[in-house]
Protein backbone atom coordinates (compact mmCIF):
# COMPACT_ATOMS: atom_id res chain seq x y z
CA UNK A 1 0.00 0.00 0.00
CA UNK A 2 1.08 3.55 -0.70
CA UNK A 3 1.83 5.76 2.28
CA UNK A 4 -1.33 7.84 2.71
CA UNK A 5 0.82 10.76 3.86
CA UNK A 6 2.99 10.79 0.73
CA UNK A 7 2.99 14.30 -0.72
CA UNK A 8 1.36 14.29 -4.15
CA UNK A 9 1.71 17.09 -6.69
CA UNK A 10 -0.72 17.59 -9.57
CA UNK A 11 1.00 19.45 -12.42
CA UNK A 12 -1.36 21.46 -14.62
CA UNK A 13 0.23 23.10 -17.69
CA UNK A 14 -2.09 25.82 -18.98
CA UNK A 15 -2.50 27.95 -22.06
CA UNK A 16 -5.86 29.66 -22.58
CA UNK A 17 -7.72 27.52 -20.04
CA UNK A 18 -9.73 30.25 -18.27
CA UNK A 19 -13.06 28.44 -18.59
CA UNK A 20 -11.95 25.04 -17.37
CA UNK A 21 -9.08 25.70 -14.94
CA UNK A 22 -11.31 26.84 -12.02
CA UNK A 23 -13.46 23.72 -12.42
CA UNK A 24 -10.43 21.43 -12.50
CA UNK A 25 -8.91 23.05 -9.42
CA UNK A 26 -12.18 22.82 -7.49
CA UNK A 27 -12.57 19.13 -8.34
CA UNK A 28 -8.97 18.33 -7.36
CA UNK A 29 -9.17 20.16 -4.03
CA UNK A 30 -12.17 18.06 -3.01
CA UNK A 31 -9.69 15.22 -2.52
CA UNK A 32 -7.35 15.39 0.46
CA UNK A 33 -3.63 14.94 0.04
CA UNK A 34 -3.21 16.65 -3.34
CA UNK A 35 -1.35 19.90 -4.01
CA UNK A 36 -1.54 21.68 -7.35
CA UNK A 37 1.13 23.38 -9.44
CA UNK A 38 -0.21 25.42 -12.35
CA UNK A 39 2.37 26.28 -15.00
CA UNK A 40 0.97 29.00 -17.23
CA UNK A 41 2.66 30.09 -20.45
CA UNK A 42 1.48 33.72 -20.41
CA UNK A 43 -2.06 32.86 -21.52
CA UNK A 44 -3.67 35.85 -23.27
CA UNK A 45 -7.13 35.04 -21.84
CA UNK A 46 -6.35 35.67 -18.17
CA UNK A 47 -5.69 32.07 -17.12
CA UNK A 48 -2.64 33.21 -15.15
CA UNK A 49 -4.67 35.70 -13.13
CA UNK A 50 -7.23 33.01 -12.30
CA UNK A 51 -4.41 30.79 -11.05
CA UNK A 52 -2.92 33.65 -9.01
CA UNK A 53 -6.28 34.21 -7.34
CA UNK A 54 -6.44 30.54 -6.41
CA UNK A 55 -2.97 30.71 -4.82
CA UNK A 56 -4.31 33.48 -2.57
CA UNK A 57 -7.40 31.46 -1.68
CA UNK A 58 -5.78 28.07 -0.97
CA UNK A 59 -2.22 27.26 0.11
CA UNK A 60 -2.42 23.94 -1.75
CA UNK A 61 -2.40 25.78 -5.10
CA UNK A 62 0.93 27.00 -6.50
CA UNK A 63 1.78 28.84 -9.70
CA UNK A 64 4.75 29.21 -12.01
CA UNK A 65 4.26 31.84 -14.73
CA UNK A 66 6.44 31.67 -17.83
CA UNK A 67 6.96 34.59 -20.22
CA UNK A 68 5.72 32.84 -23.37
CA UNK A 69 4.36 29.61 -24.78
CA UNK A 70 7.24 27.20 -24.20
CA UNK A 71 5.47 23.90 -24.68
CA UNK A 72 4.02 20.98 -22.76
CA UNK A 73 7.23 19.02 -22.33
CA UNK A 74 9.22 21.85 -20.77
CA UNK A 75 6.23 22.68 -18.54
CA UNK A 76 6.21 19.17 -17.08
CA UNK A 77 9.99 19.12 -16.65
CA UNK A 78 9.74 22.46 -14.82
CA UNK A 79 6.99 21.01 -12.64
CA UNK A 80 8.94 17.83 -11.90
CA UNK A 81 12.00 19.80 -10.81
CA UNK A 82 9.90 22.09 -8.61
CA UNK A 83 8.21 19.11 -7.00
CA UNK A 84 11.48 17.28 -6.36
CA UNK A 85 12.88 20.40 -4.70
CA UNK A 86 9.78 20.62 -2.51
CA UNK A 87 9.98 17.00 -1.34
CA UNK A 88 6.96 15.53 -3.14
CA UNK A 89 6.87 11.76 -3.41
CA UNK A 90 4.29 11.40 -6.20
CA UNK A 91 3.82 13.47 -9.36
CA UNK A 92 0.74 13.43 -11.56
CA UNK A 93 0.44 14.88 -15.05
CA UNK A 94 -3.05 16.11 -15.83
CA UNK A 95 -4.77 18.19 -18.50
CA UNK A 96 -6.51 21.41 -17.51
CA UNK A 97 -9.40 21.06 -19.98
CA UNK A 98 -11.52 18.48 -18.08
CA UNK A 99 -10.38 15.64 -20.35
CA UNK A 100 -9.13 13.84 -17.26
CA UNK A 101 -11.46 13.12 -14.37
CA UNK A 102 -10.10 14.22 -10.97
CA UNK A 103 -12.11 11.44 -9.35
CA UNK A 104 -9.49 9.01 -10.76
CA UNK A 105 -6.71 10.63 -8.73
CA UNK A 106 -7.04 8.43 -5.62
CA UNK A 107 -6.74 5.31 -7.80
CA UNK A 108 -3.54 6.62 -9.35
CA UNK A 109 -1.97 7.28 -5.98
CA UNK A 110 -3.13 3.91 -4.65
CA UNK A 111 -1.19 2.16 -7.41
CA UNK A 112 1.87 4.39 -7.63
CA UNK A 113 4.18 2.03 -5.73
CA UNK A 114 3.71 -0.41 -8.60
CA UNK A 115 5.33 2.01 -11.06
CA UNK A 116 4.45 4.61 -13.67
CA UNK A 117 0.74 4.75 -14.38
CA UNK A 118 -0.74 5.62 -17.77
CA UNK A 119 -4.23 6.20 -19.07
CA UNK A 120 -5.30 3.35 -21.32
CA UNK A 121 -6.61 4.24 -24.77
CA UNK A 122 -4.03 2.97 -27.22
CA UNK A 123 -1.00 3.79 -29.41
CA UNK A 124 0.16 0.83 -31.49
CA UNK A 125 2.75 2.72 -33.53
CA UNK A 126 5.21 3.80 -30.83
CA UNK A 127 4.83 0.74 -28.61
CA UNK A 128 5.48 -1.58 -31.55
CA UNK A 129 8.74 0.18 -32.41
CA UNK A 130 10.05 0.63 -28.89
CA UNK A 131 8.84 -2.61 -27.34
CA UNK A 132 7.50 -0.85 -24.24
CA UNK A 133 4.83 -3.10 -22.68
CA UNK A 134 1.98 -0.57 -22.83
CA UNK A 135 -1.30 -0.36 -24.69
CA UNK A 136 -0.94 3.43 -24.64
CA UNK A 137 2.29 5.39 -24.58
CA UNK A 138 0.90 8.83 -25.48
CA UNK A 139 -1.69 9.48 -22.77
CA UNK A 140 -1.26 12.56 -20.62
CA UNK A 141 -2.87 11.39 -17.36
CA UNK A 142 0.06 9.84 -15.52
CA UNK A 143 1.52 9.35 -12.08
CA UNK A 144 5.26 9.10 -11.43
CA UNK A 145 7.09 8.12 -8.28
CA UNK A 146 9.89 10.26 -6.95
CA UNK A 147 12.20 7.29 -7.52
CA UNK A 148 11.24 7.16 -11.19
CA UNK A 149 11.82 10.85 -11.89
CA UNK A 150 15.04 10.90 -9.86
CA UNK A 151 16.43 8.16 -12.13
CA UNK A 152 16.16 10.40 -15.20
CA UNK A 153 18.21 13.28 -16.54
CA UNK A 154 15.30 15.70 -16.91
CA UNK A 155 17.50 18.32 -18.56
CA UNK A 156 18.08 15.95 -21.48
CA UNK A 157 14.37 15.74 -22.35
CA UNK A 158 13.28 18.22 -25.00
CA UNK A 159 10.27 16.56 -26.64
CA UNK A 160 6.84 18.18 -26.74
CA UNK A 161 3.22 17.03 -26.89
CA UNK A 162 2.68 13.33 -27.50
CA UNK A 163 6.41 12.92 -28.04
CA UNK A 164 7.15 14.00 -24.49
CA UNK A 165 4.82 11.30 -23.15
CA UNK A 166 6.42 8.69 -25.42
CA UNK A 167 9.96 9.63 -24.45
CA UNK A 168 9.31 9.75 -20.71
CA UNK A 169 7.51 6.39 -20.66
CA UNK A 170 10.31 4.83 -22.70
CA UNK A 171 13.04 6.23 -20.44
CA UNK A 172 11.25 5.02 -17.30
CA UNK A 173 10.90 1.54 -18.79
CA UNK A 174 14.45 1.47 -20.16
CA UNK A 175 15.78 2.42 -16.72
CA UNK A 176 14.38 -0.90 -15.53
CA UNK A 177 11.52 0.57 -13.46
CA UNK A 178 8.01 -0.86 -13.27
CA UNK A 179 5.17 0.43 -15.43
CA UNK A 180 1.48 -0.26 -14.92
CA UNK A 181 -1.74 0.90 -16.57
CA UNK A 182 -5.24 1.47 -15.30
CA UNK A 183 -8.36 2.18 -17.34
CA UNK A 184 -9.93 5.63 -17.33
CA UNK A 185 -12.72 7.40 -19.16
CA UNK A 186 -11.29 10.10 -21.41
CA UNK A 187 -13.61 13.06 -22.05
CA UNK A 188 -13.19 15.29 -25.09
CA UNK A 189 -12.50 18.93 -24.20
CA UNK A 190 -15.64 21.03 -23.76
CA UNK A 191 -13.97 24.41 -24.38
CA UNK A 192 -11.19 25.68 -26.60
CA UNK A 193 -9.49 24.00 -29.51
CA UNK A 194 -6.86 21.35 -29.93
CA UNK A 195 -3.25 22.43 -29.40
CA UNK A 196 -2.04 19.77 -31.83
CA UNK A 197 0.18 21.09 -34.64
CA UNK A 198 1.92 19.63 -37.65
CA UNK A 199 5.28 19.92 -35.91
CA UNK A 200 4.02 17.97 -32.89
CA UNK A 201 2.68 15.20 -35.10
CA UNK A 202 5.92 15.02 -37.09
CA UNK A 203 7.96 14.85 -33.89
CA UNK A 204 5.75 12.05 -32.54
CA UNK A 205 6.29 10.05 -35.73
CA UNK A 206 10.08 10.46 -35.71
CA UNK A 207 10.80 10.12 -32.01
CA UNK A 208 10.30 6.33 -31.61
CA UNK A 209 12.84 5.69 -34.35
CA UNK A 210 15.33 8.11 -32.77
CA UNK A 211 14.96 6.43 -29.38
CA UNK A 212 15.27 2.95 -30.89
CA UNK A 213 18.38 3.95 -32.83
CA UNK A 214 19.91 5.34 -29.65
CA UNK A 215 19.09 2.09 -27.81
CA UNK A 216 20.71 -0.03 -30.51
CA UNK A 217 23.81 2.19 -30.50
CA UNK A 218 24.14 1.90 -26.72
CA UNK A 219 23.86 -1.88 -26.93
CA UNK A 220 26.41 -1.90 -29.76
CA UNK A 221 28.89 0.06 -27.63
CA UNK A 222 28.25 -2.39 -24.80
CA UNK A 223 29.41 -5.30 -26.98
CA UNK A 224 32.78 -3.68 -27.51
CA UNK A 225 33.38 -2.89 -23.85
CA UNK A 226 32.27 -6.40 -22.96
CA UNK A 227 35.31 -7.64 -24.82
CA UNK A 228 37.48 -5.54 -22.51
CA UNK A 229 35.71 -7.15 -19.51
CA UNK A 230 34.04 -3.96 -18.34
CA UNK A 231 30.44 -4.24 -17.17
CA UNK A 232 27.65 -2.09 -18.61
CA UNK A 233 23.93 -2.05 -17.95
CA UNK A 234 21.32 -2.31 -20.70
CA UNK A 235 21.58 1.45 -21.38
CA UNK A 236 25.29 1.16 -22.12
CA UNK A 237 26.29 2.92 -18.90
CA UNK A 238 29.33 1.64 -17.02
CA UNK A 239 28.41 -0.05 -13.75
Amino acid sequence: MTDSKMKTLIILPTYKEQKTLPLVIEKILKHEGFDILVIDDNSPDGTGEIAREWTRRDSRVNLIERPQKLGLGTAYVTGFKWGLEHDYGCFIEMDSDLSHDPSDLPRLVEEINNGLLLSKFGNFYATSILGVPLTDITGGFRAYSRKGLSALNLDAIHSEGYSFQIELAYLIWYAGLNIREISIIFTERAHGGSKMSGNIITEAVKLPWRLKTSEIWNRFKGLFVFKSKESYNRKGTRL
